[in-house]
């Protein structure tokens, strides 16, 4: 091989190794965020779950009134 050829080879080397260390670093970070989107979605859940049992106990209240002096 040429000297040329090896430096080629060398740069090409060390472009897939950064590469590599990238595509495992935004893995990382995906899934990463993918934790915080489940927390989001399951306080949310809480939330809607939270809401409509308020919702439900609204409806059961007596209905409001005129107050006698009206």
């Amino acid at each position: 091989m040429t000297s040329e050829t090896e430096k080629r080879i060398i740069a090409l080397e060390e472009t897939i190794a950064h590469q590599a260390k990238t595509i495992e670093e935004l893995s990382d970070q995906l899934a990463e965020q993918w934790k915080v989107v489940e927390q989001t979605r399951a306080k949310l859940d809480r939330l809607t779950e939270r809401f409509l049992s308020l919702e439900e106990q609204s409806l059961d209240a007596p209905a409001i009134t005129r107050p006698p002096h009206y």
